[in-house]
């Protein structure tokens, strides 16, 4: 036994870890129980992993081990340290001692792989759970959160990740609060005030298990943890809930949280079964940091067991050093044959399929629980593949972002409704909305006071699509509706606009037009309504009114021609036939009443008369043939006449409005008074501004020499809505002057 003993070739392995933590406490006991577990299944083995244990829990004391740990142990690895922190410090050790560093608990995703290739992280990523969250605030329909995390390198380089994801789905984050592991209970009561002065109640949270657990203990004396909030926590708390006991559940009730999810295993259960029977200690619990530090020491020995067998041990050229105080950094000759078979490794571990892709543990499953009388229990699950799921293998056509794949959840407050996640702030302000009160046009809007309150009711268009906006946030929004003069009396859109950039009003609300110089100092919306400018004039009068607009198809000299044409073709028909035909003949007021009767009786075929005469056949043959084009011509002409519309401008452009001198018209208070004024070149003093639709019909009548107008110039949707009561006398004319701005 002794020679079989001595036959075994040791490879030193550093443990870096703190053992008055949770997490390293029993991390501690699994590598020891690994080690003796993976020797007692592969006795044959010529390798033999031995752990030198330290303790450290600070991060540049950390580095100091690992140098001590290579250069006086002479190890080829180290596992650990523990914390993201340690681990930064650790790494660069590692990389020039070119000694792969092996974390099961450094799981800040700034800790970047692909430039420490001797960093190996048997962990997941904090960023990896960043979906998850995202698709459970998607899944219950909320539309802002708040993020609250820990003001350490572990709680800030998630924050990041959260907000991109949110981003992808339209989901904001109204507000983000640091809270720092040193301060007092005073301040974290501050912060939480401001948190309750939000009007957001979804609330996430990333922590550390010992910081957040003393968070919501506060969170709920200050009634937090009631009815209306939403509480989602990350895996750095919902990892270690159960090994923190009944007395972390207290103040956790109805929380929310997503953690990787570890498959049951007959390994696993055997596991536990032995940690019951080792273990005395009944406040030393299991967690799955525990799992991943036994899975390293597993996937650990295999790799050292790769390494070929004529290979030396430590440690070749020493590194240079910056300081004569720092020991010599010795290069290890196993430290990269090491890494390769880590990279390498697949085996079933304790937490499930035990594959490193790129450098680091990957897991596509996460399970969400719920804290529910004390204990968590799991409502769901998340897959890469298939999103939202009830269960881990189930397989589906497509991601599910519904909260139905979920089951339902205990809210905090104890109530299964769904919390609508945000509230009105109590004594919020209000915003102060201006309207422009102008009267006319009032479809789109209308502002009336009520006679017995006082109070401004507003109606039309432009408020309902600023009602249906609100509708659509996930939130309130307390407001005043402040109607603001417009026109003699009052004031222009442009000082409208003013008033809201020297907040003097937070918003304004109507048929406002987007101009580039208005752009420069407010902020529109998006358009909902065209607002090119046209121009409207008076039509002529409509020749279907006129009683003899049957003469009309054809002209007077065409009317006199055919007329002529009836008398001469009756005349030549006589002559040729009142010889030889008796019809033709008679006394002279017989004879000149059949040459006009038999002339017009022909245009509808209804001549009595029998033709004898060759000749006077060849001539009613083309006479019949004209009568037919004309008659043809004649009813189509006078059909489209008495059909179609065919209204005629009493105007037809602005050149012809300047050559007359006409006056023309603008509605009050409108952009459009620069427009005629800057760019078509109207004189000041020939612009007449009118209000209402009413005006505008009134001073069009009359006409420009009659004290009115000889044409309006107006936007797009008010002048559509002028000719929607005035479509039978007015018409629009010449170009329509198309603006890059349009009506918000």
């Amino acid at each position: 036994m002794e020679n079989i003993a001595e036959a075994k070739k040791v490879v030193h392995v550093g443990v870096i870890l703190d053992v008055n933590s949770p997490v390293g406490s029993v991390a501690n006991a699994c590598i020891s129980m690994a080690i003796s577990d993976f020797y007692g299944a592969h006795p044959n083995f010529r390798t033999r992993l031995s752990p030198h244990h330290r303790n450290s829990d600070d991060a540049l004391a950390a580095a100091f081990t690992a140098l001590e740990l290579i250069d006086k142990e002479e190890v080829d690895a180290i596992i650990g340290p523990q914390t993201s922190k340690q681990a930064r410090f650790v790494i660069d050790v590692g990389r020039k001692a070119q000694v792969p560093v092996i974390s099961y608990s450094a799981t800040s995703p700034s800790l970047s792989i692909t430039q420490n290739p001797f960093f190996v992280r048997v962990a997941l990523d904090d960023s990896t759970q960043a979906k998850v969250i995202t698709a459970i605030v998607q899944a219950f329909e909320w539309h802002e959160v708040i993020l609250i995390y820990e003001d350490t390198e572990y709680g800030s380089d998630l924050i990041p990740y959260l907000a991109y994801e949110f981003q992808q789905v339209d989901i904001r984050v109204s507000s983000r609060f640091s809270f720092s592991p040193n301060d007092s209970k005073l301040r974290i009561l501050k912060k939480l005030n401001k948190v309750m002065a939000m009007q957001t109640r979804v609330i996430v949270v990333h922590m550390s298990s010992s910081f957040g657990s003393k968070l919501f203990f506060l969170a709920k004396d200050v009634a937090m943890i009631s009815e209306g909030y939403v509480w989602i926590i990350t895996d750095g708390l919902s990892r270690l809930l159960d090994p923190m006991g009944v007395k972390a559940f207290g103040p956790m009730q109805g929380v929310l949280g997503v953690r990787p999810y570890i498959p049951q295993s007959k390994g696993l259960k055997n596991f536990k079964r032995k940690w019951q029977s080792r273990i005395h200690s009944s406040s030393t619990k299991l967690n799955i940091f525990g799992y991943w530090a036994y899975d390293t020491i597993w996937a650990l020995a295999k790799a050292v067991e790769m390494i070929p067998q004529e290979s030396s041990s430590v440690n070749g050229e020493n590194h240079h050093r910056n300081t004569s105080q720092f020991p010599v950094i010795k290069v290890s000759k196993r430290g990269k044959m090491i890494l390769n078979g880590l990279l390498k490794t697949k085996f079933k571990g304790l937490s499930g399929d035990f594959s490193l892709v790129g450098g680091q543990l990957q897991s596509l499953t996460f399970e969400i629980i719920n804290v529910i009388d004390n204990e968590e229990k799991v409502i769901g699950y998340w897959t890469l593949e298939n999103g939202l799921t009830r269960k881990p293998d189930k397989a589906k056509n497509g991601k599910s972002m519904s909260k139905y794949e979920l089951k339902p959840p205990i809210w905090p407050g104890n109530t299964k409704d769904k919390p609508r996640g945000w509230t009105t702030p109590i004594g919020g302000k209000k915003l102060n909305i201006a309207v422009p009160h102008k009267p006319g046009f009032e479809a789109y809007l209308k502002v009336a006071q009520d006679p017995y309150t006082k109070e401004f009711i507003i109606t039309g268009f432009s408020h309902d699509v600023f009602e249906e906006a609100l509708a659509l946030l996930s939130f309130p929004v307390p407001r005043k509706l402040i109607p603001f003069p417009i026109g003699p009396n009052g004031g222009t859109y442009d000082e409208l606009l003013s008033n809201v950039k020297n907040q003097t009003y937070d918003a304004a609300v109507g048929e406002i037009t987007i101009l580039a110089n208005r752009s420069q100092y407010v902020d529109f919306t998006l358009p909902y309504l065209q607002s090119d400018v046209s121009i409207v004039v008076k039509s002529k009068d409509d020749e279907r009114n006129n009683m003899w607009i049957f003469l009309k198809p054809l002209s007077w000299d065409l009317w006199l021609t055919t007329g002529v044409a009836f008398v001469c073709t009756g005349l030549v028909v006589w002559i040729l036939e009142h010889r030889i035909n008796n019809e033709f003949r008679g006394s002279a007021h017989q004879q000149v009443g059949t040459v006009f009767w038999f002339s017009f009786s022909i245009l509808v075929f209804a001549h009595r008369e029998k033709i004898i005469n060759n000749l006077s056949k060849f001539v009613l043959i083309i006479w019949i043939f004209v009568v037919l084009i004309l008659t043809q011509s004649y009813t189509a002409s006078l059909a489209s006449m008495l059909t179609v519309q065919r209204l005629e401008p009493t105007i037809i452009d602005i050149d012809e409005l300047k050559m007359n001198g006409d006056f023309v018209g603008y509605e009050t208070g409108s952009f459009v008074k620069d427009l005629l004024v800057k760019q078509l070149d109207f004189d000041e003093s020939k612009l007449r501004d009118h209000g209402t639709a009413e005006e505008f019909d009134k001073a069009l009548s009359k006409g420009s020499q009659n004290g009115g107008v000889g044409a309006i110039f107006g936007a797009r949707h008010c002048v559509n809505l002028f000719l929607a009561k005035y479509c039978d006398k007015y018409m629009i004319v010449g170009p329509t002057y198309i603006l890059m701005d349009l009506v918000s």
